[in-house]
């Protein structure tokens, strides 16, 4: 079994150390993907891409998708007056392709939008900063902690794609009607030490705060009615929701703009959806035990976006609108760029390969499904009523 045992020698002594020898999933999650020497995220073990990666993300597939998101990017500055400087901060930048497709196309095609341009990102990724800083050397970009920003300081906008899904989440099940905590804890097999092999089980608890049963009440769900039966269960983002806190503090006047996969509250929590959405990722194939190759593969959860809404209005953030990526992408320009393909003159394959990787990016199934969140702070009611580009629907 493919695992970092340093990393399960960490688990196992927290767990071993806290009060009634168990500790939270999201707790355990945390560990997994960002304990500072041995997490998924913190050592080399992450690895982004198709050749023996363990996932990719649009930003792989070609630089359209980078491009795109600047054309959204070119008019938020117009819409807030052309600011100067205007500052683009990307949460979570993985390998650093998406911002270097951003700056190039700005600075190819968009001189005076790029002379006021500040690139910043946050990363919590020791390896995915190294190499973020060598693929961008050529451009000005810098890299921040939270409390380097100072509150209220930024003008521009503030995105990420693919980052809230691999927040830690609290997993919950339904006992006897009840909201009861998933907990991890320690199953020593019979005549083996802990050290031997990794064996972590759960236990179901009562919750370990109260901020997970008012989660419900934010985005609107009621567990006690509605079709759930003993059984059920699902994740909850806490940390979703302290992130945007975050991010709302930072904001002056721009824009939030949150790409990723998941679902309004409603589809969420369906009651069908019985277990969950937590998924693993491991050499491109996903399945769902969060137990074995400890800190060699990825966890995620699909994203509430009733949740970023609501809690965001509670922070001061405006919801401006919620698409698809497919639809966003459309309306960017993406279908131009695949009815030009027709005149381009490259050869069959070429060709074919140009258009997969362009309809990769808006298959319903896929990529094209995820959700694009934006939400503003500080706009005047004049800009509030100038539309974004990425929201209207293509005809």
């Amino acid at each position: 079994m493919n695992f970092n045992s340093a990393l399960y020698q960490a688990i196992a002594h927290r767990i071993h150390h806290s009060p009634k020898q168990r500790i939270t999933f999201a707790e355990y999650m945390d560990m997994v993907l960002y304990h500072p020497e041995y997490g998924y995220y913190s050592s080399n073990a992450v690895n982004i891409g198709f050749k023996g990666g363990d996932f990719f993300t649009s930003a792989n597939l070609d630089t359209d998708f980078g491009e795109l998101l600047a054309e959204q990017f070119l008019q938020m500055w117009e819409i807030l007056g052309r600011p100067h400087p205007f500052i683009l901060l990307e949460m979570g930048a993985g390998q650093g392709f998406l911002a270097l497709h951003i700056l190039n196309y700005i600075q190819q095609h968009h001189p005076n939008f790029f002379s006021v341009l500040q690139y910043g990102i946050l990363e919590k990724s020791p390896g995915l900063k190294q190499e973020q800083q060598q693929r961008l050397h050529e451009f000005p970009v810098y890299w921040h902690d939270w409390e380097e920003i100072a509150p209220n300081s930024i003008i521009g906008c503030i995105f990420s794609n693919e980052l809230v899904d691999a927040f830690p989440v609290h997993q919950f099940i339904l006992e006897a009607g009840e909201l009861r905590e998933i907990y991890v804890t320690l199953q020593t097999p019979v005549n083996a030490s802990v050290s031997s092999t990794p064996s972590f089980t759960e236990v179901t608890g009562e919750p370990s705060t109260p901020q997970l049963a008012a989660y419900f009440d934010l985005i609107g769900i009621d567990l006690q009615r509605g079709g759930y039966e003993d059984g059920y269960r699902s994740e909850i983002n806490l940390a979703a929701l302290d992130w945007l806190s975050i991010v709302a503090d930072r904001l002056q006047r721009g824009y939030v703009l949150t790409i990723d996969y998941g679902y309004p509250a409603n589809r969420y929590y369906n009651p069908r959806r019985s277990q969950g959405t937590l998924q693993c990722y491991y050499q491109h194939r996903h399945h769902n035990n969060p137990y074995i190759n400890i800190g060699q593969q990825d966890i995620t959860a699909h994203v509430d976006f009733t949740a970023l809404e609501q809690w965001g209005k509670s922070c001061g953030l405006e919801k401006v609108g919620f698409t698809q990526q497919g639809l966003f992408l459309m309306a960017l320009g993406l279908g131009n760029r695949i009815a030009d393909l027709s005149y381009q003159k490259i050869d069959l394959s070429q060709l074919l390969k140009r258009r997969e990787t362009l309809h990769q990016l808006i298959d319903p199934t896929g990529l094209g499904g995820f959700g694009v969140l934006i939400q503003s702070k500080g706009l005047s009611p004049q800009e509030c009523t100038q539309p974004l580009k990425g929201l209207i629907v293509p005809q």
